[in-house]
C-alpha cells in the first residue's frame, strides 16, 4: 500500500501552501510529489422559481488570463464555519440574492493531480434581494447572467461554459429536477433552510424574477 513519509512546507499563503511530500510505494520504493494544500470551497447554483432558470457571473479569472463563465463560489476561509453557511454567505456577497433553502448537490475533488482542494455544491432555492458585496476587484467588474438549464448542454460543448465547478452544479441542479420522491431526497438533502419563525424571510420574489429578466442571457 501506498504510506506518507513525511512532507515539508515550500511556501504559505493565507490561501494555500505548497508542501514537497514523500511517500512509500507498495513495491518499498519511495517517491516526492508537490502537493497544493487548499482549505476548500463551495460553489452554490441559483434557481429561480421557473425551475428552469438559474443565475451564473461572468468573471475575469487571473491565472487563465481571460473571463469564464461560474456559479456563485469561494473559499472556505472562515475558521469553523460549516460549508453550508460559507454558501450562503458566499451567494450574498457575490450576487446580491439570498435564499431560504439549501440542498446538497454533492462534494467533489478540484484536481487532484496536484491539490487536496475539496469542494461542496449546493442548490439554492428560494431567492430574494439581498445586498452584494463584492471581496475582489474580479468580483467588484464582473457581471450576473441568466441561464437556462435546457441550454446547459450545448453551452458545455460549445466551449462557453468550461470551468469544472459550474459543470458539476449545473448538470446535478438538472438531475435534482428530474428526480421525485424518496429518490430525490436521498440523493439531494435539505442542509440549511431559514428558522420556521422566521418572518419577513426571504422567498423567491417577484422583484428577483423581474430582476433576473433584465439580466444578459446566454
Amino acid at each position: 500500500m501506498f504510506q506518507k513519509i513525511t512532507e515539508i512546507e515550500l511556501y504559505k499563503s493565507n490561501v494555500i501552501s505548497l508542501v514537497k511530500a514523500l511517500f512509500s510505494s507498495p513495491d518499498g520504493k519511495v517517491f516526492e510529489r508537490d502537493i497544493v494544500r487548499h482549505l476548500g470551497a463551495v460553489s452554490v447554483v441559483p434557481l429561480l422559481a421557473d425551475q428552469k432558470t438559474v443565475l451564473v457571473l461572468s468573471q475575469f479569472r487571473a491565472s487563465l488570463g481571460r473571463t469564464l463563465i461560474e456559479v456563485p463560489a469561494g473559499k472556505r476561509d472562515v475558521a469553523d464555519e460549516a460549508p453550508e453557511l460559507t454558501a450562503v454567505r458566499e451567494l450574498e456577497e457575490e450576487i446580491g440574492v439570498k435564499c431560504s433553502e439549501l440542498i446538497r448537490l454533492g462534494e467533489f475533488e478540484n484536481s487532484p493531480g496536484f491539490t487536496d482542494e475539496h469542494s461542496f455544491s449546493y442548490l439554492a432555492l428560494g431567492l430574494s434581494a439581498g445586498k452584494i458585496a463584492p471581496q475582489s476587484v474580479e468580483e467588484r467588474e464582473s457581471s450576473i447572467v441568466a441561464v437556462t438549464l435546457d441550454s446547459v448542454p450545448e453551452l458545455i460543448s460549445r466551449g462557453t461554459i468550461t470551468d469544472a465547478k459550474t459543470i458539476i452544479g449545473l448538470m446535478r441542479t438538472s438531475h435534482f429536477l428530474s428526480t421525485k420522491g424518496d429518490e430525490r431526497g436521498a440523493l439531494y438533502p435539505r442542509v440549511w433552510s431559514l428558522p420556521a419563525l422566521s418572518t419577513g424571510g426571504p422567498k423567491d420574489s417577484d422583484k428577483v424574477t423581474a430582476w433576473s429578466r433584465t439580466l444578459t442571457a446566454l
